[in-house]
């Protein structure tokens, strides 16, 4: 299936270095942080189809990967919890046991 994509988007890493965005990367994330969760491949499409509407109504052609990773990390907020610790433990870089500790513990704030 094609997409129109409105513009084109760089993404400007931590490094400072930029790639175009490309789709498939949160689509592949999505699916590891929802393996086995009750979410569809169709819904899986759907918010990435939102996120990447998300990006473009930004207005900007460089958006940093910070910003891309929080859009995402909200979206499974929302969506599933199970799904949102395990996204946010590669995306925050959790490296002990007290890391999960310390984020689960925010989820109650929510």
């Amino acid at each position: 299936m094609e997409r129109v994509q409105l513009r084109e988007i760089s993404v400007v890493k931590k490094d400072g270095k930029k790639e175009l965005f490309d789709r498939e990367k949160i689509t592949r994330s999505l699916r590891v942080a929802l393996q086995k969760r009750p979410v569809g491949e169709d819904q899986i499409e759907r918010i990435v189809n939102s996120i990447q509407r998300r990006l473009e109504s930004l207005g900007e052609t460089e958006v940093p990967s910070k910003v891309i990773g929080e859009i995402v990390m909200d979206v499974l907020a929302d969506l599933d919890k199970v799904a949102y610790v395990r996204f946010a433990s590669v995306y925050r870089n959790f490296r002990e046991a007290k890391d999960f500790e310390d984020f689960v513990g925010t989820l109650g704030d929510e």
